[in-house]
């Protein structure tokens, strides 16, 4: 027979087991949780199809890296060719922010890009274009990414916040400030402002719609043709 001691020692294990089982989870949780940017393309990588033509996208955790496939059976074939499929996905990456990318130099180093230290070496970390002066300096940031993220982001902000086109948050149609200071978001090299906070994930979602109002607010506006006012003839 159990004693009274013998019960309280086996809950306490109970409990002590139980408190592992929960930390351990959590840990599995943090640790899958991606990080950084927001998948930033509107079809599937591996079949090219648009994202939601096939149902709800599937989100697949890389690395840290978000990444959103058109159906559950993409992703089988992702993770057998994944270096494939990342190689692309960067190259894309890059192309789309280097004309939005705020420093002339290295986050890192402070170094100015090219002269003698010849091209910048583009890095992309957790969907984010990254510049730095040379291979060396990619080693440092690997060290604590966050820091430099943090420099990049002011960077962006400080470039683009001036030439920002919108009144109104992308999410949800309020005008910026009526709920208090607009909340600035940087999203690949980019800055996008929201009315609150509560819009951030809305945007997430679907990064390419809410970059698409920017963009359509930074369009140069075709010129408007001028009404053709017919000549007098000064003959008669």
């Amino acid at each position: 027979m159990f004693t009274r001691n013998n019960k309280l020692s086996t809950a306490a294990m109970i409990l002590m087991v139980a408190g592992m089982v929960v930390s351990f989870s959590s840990l599995i949780l943090a640790e899958n949780k991606p990080v950084g940017d927001a998948y930033p393309l509107d079809y599937c990588l591996v079949t090219g199809e648009k994202l939601g033509s096939m149902g709800d996208p599937v989100k697949y955790d890389h690395n840290g890296r978000e990444i959103k496939l058109c159906c559950a059976g993409c992703t089988g074939e992702f993770k057998k060719n994944a270096d494939k499929y990342i190689g692309q996905l960067d190259s894309i990456i890059i192309e789309q922010q280097l004309p939005f990318y705020p420093l002339e130099t290295c986050v890192v180093s402070g170094e100015k890009f090219g002269g003698e230290m010849g091209e910048p070496v583009n890095t992309v970390h957790n969907n984010r274009l990254v510049r730095f002066c040379c291979n060396m300096c990619t080693k440092t940031f690997a060290k604590d990414p966050a820091v430099y993220i943090s420099k990049l982001d002011s960077a962006v902000v400080a470039a683009q916040k001036d030439a920002y086109p919108l009144q109104t948050c992308v999410i949800s149609g309020g005008k910026l400030g009526s709920m208090g200071d607009p909340v600035d978001y940087v999203y690949g090299n980019r800055l996008v402002r929201f009315c609150c906070g509560g819009c951030v994930d809305g945007f997430n979602a679907n990064p390419m719609a809410g970059l698409a109002k920017i963009d359509a607010a930074l369009a140069p506006k075709k010129d408007v043709k001028q009404p053709k006012v017919e000549k007098k003839d000064k003959s008669g």
